[in-house]
């Protein structure tokens, strides 16, 4: 197996992108444990884990795309995959925890079910 020297340039960016998304998932973890409601709790990880966990997969797919002379599929399918899923998961957990009237914070505005005779 011959090694293949990775530009400067290149280490840098996939370094940063890297580092974001371990930063960004961090984030997302952090609002999962802090955040009040589970609507909230809902939220930051979701958005966080797709921006993070896209950002860590950009710079495997440069890294392996570099390394394999190549397009790598493998990271892009998960990259579309997760791009596909997520959202549609949180939306269907958000439409469960309104239809069970799961409660929230207290000061949160337009609750859906106020106003309900059932």
């Amino acid at each position: 197996m011959t090694t293949t020297e990775i530009p400067f340039l290149l280490e840098l960016v996939i370094a940063f992108f890297l580092l974001i998304g371990a930063l960004v998932a961090l984030l997302g973890s952090i609002g999962l444990a802090r955040l009040p409601d589970f609507y909230t709790r809902l939220h930051a990880p979701t958005k966080a884990s797709t921006l993070g966990v896209g950002c860590t997969l950009l710079g495997s797919l440069l890294y392996f795309s570099f390394i394999n002379e190549g397009i790598s599929v493998q990271e892009g399918l998960i990259t579309l995959f997760l791009f596909v899923t997520a959202p549609v998961s949180a939306h269907m957990m958000a439409k469960a925890a309104l239809h069970r009237r799961v409660r929230c914070v207290r000061r949160t505005r337009n609750v859906p079910w106020e106003g309900d005779e059932s």
